[in-house]
């Protein structure tokens, strides 16, 4: 059995794992806002469990059943919410905190159940890819706008941050996934970006907006 605790923490480690090339005890105390003595004491625990390998001031790695875990885990929070979104008619930045809740529960056949209502689909509201019922993700190709070219035009595809300020926002400049954003200048000094959205709207992105907005 696997606490609610517990799968917090294999979920950040696993996100963790797709940005950094080695995670320690700070990495993951900063992202959960979680006290370094409370993370150690949570590493041997799932170290215990076979779900890590753990060594006092070495890096932590995901063994392939602490992978597996926390990609059901991420199964599960993603069809949420989908399931909240496509169903509920919710908007993508009410749902996270939603799926946040209802990721912990157990029940397998519960979300396969939501995955078959839904015709199995690939990606969530906020494009991120869908682990299968096996843990297997559908081939992902998407870059942040940050690394994009001037004079072309990308597709959003999906949001790195799913802060709802930062959705709504984006609901501001009727942007949704699908959306054409054409790079007209990247400014060298911030490397702020002038945009154009949906071939119509023409606005001004931060570095730290153009890095959260996925596409292809």
């Amino acid at each position: 059995m696997i606490s609610l605790t517990e799968e917090n923490y294999l979920k950040a480690l696993y996100r963790l794992s797709e940005e950094k090339s080695a995670i320690v005890v700070k990495d993951i105390a900063e992202t959960l806002g979680i006290k370094m003595p409370t993370v150690n004491s949570m590493m041997k625990k799932l170290a215990e469990k076979k779900f890590i390998r753990y060594e006092k001031y070495k890096a932590i790695e995901l063994t392939e059943r602490g992978r597996k875990q926390a990609l059901h885990i991420l199964r599960k929070h993603r069809l949420t919410e989908l399931f909240l979104s496509q169903v509920m008619g919710m908007g993508w930045e009410e749902v996270h905190d939603i799926a946040e809740q209802i990721e912990h529960i157990q029940s397998v056949r519960f979300f396969n159940r939501i995955d078959e209502m839904l015709g199995y689909p690939q990606f969530d509201p906020h494009g991120e890819p869908i682990p299968d019922a096996t843990g297997k993700l559908p081939a992902y190709k998407s870059f942040p706008l940050s690394e994009g070219q001037i004079n072309k035009t990308y597709r959003l595809t999906g949001v790195a941050n799913h802060d709802g300020s930062f959705l709504q926002f984006l609901d501001s400049l009727g942007l949704a996934l699908g959306s054409g954003i054409e790079i007209k200048e990247i400014l060298e000094f911030d490397k702020s970006m002038s945009v154009k959205l949906n071939n119509k709207t023409k606005t001004i992105f931060s570095n730290t907006i153009s890095r959260n907005l996925l596409v292809m």
